[in-house]
């Protein structure tokens, strides 16, 4: 069994995740007209359309985990070692927001 991250290890994967999802939705937020705001190690997409709501990722410490609260639904992204990024089902987290924002939007 490979032996789960340090919890330095976490935070610096944690953080890099965020980034790389950040960089990685820039572009559909700006399409789309949502807000990225990153602080305190929680990031948060807020929306104004099609209603006001709030998608909250945040880093889960004890657990080693990313989880994501979106659309009254609750994910845990675990690490990886495979593809060496938090995932659900095989599916990043990049992968998983940009999927989350469309349906959103999309309605």
């Amino acid at each position: 069994m490979i032996p789960a991250l340090t919890e330095q290890e976490f935070r610096l994967e944690a953080d890099r995740a965020f980034e790389e999802a950040r960089c990685a939705l820039t572009p559909l937020a700006d399409e789309t007209d949502f807000e990225i705001e990153l602080q305190n190690g929680v990031m948060e997409l807020v929306f104004d359309e099609p209603a006001p709501t709030k998608f909250v990722v945040s880093p889960n410490a004890p657990v080693r985990q990313i989880w994501v609260s979106a659309m009254a639904r609750s994910y845990k992204l675990s690490w990886t070692p495979e593809s060496a990024a938090f995932a659900l089902d095989g599916e990043r987290l990049d992968e998983l927001l940009d999927r989350l924002v469309r349906q959103y939007v999309e309605g």
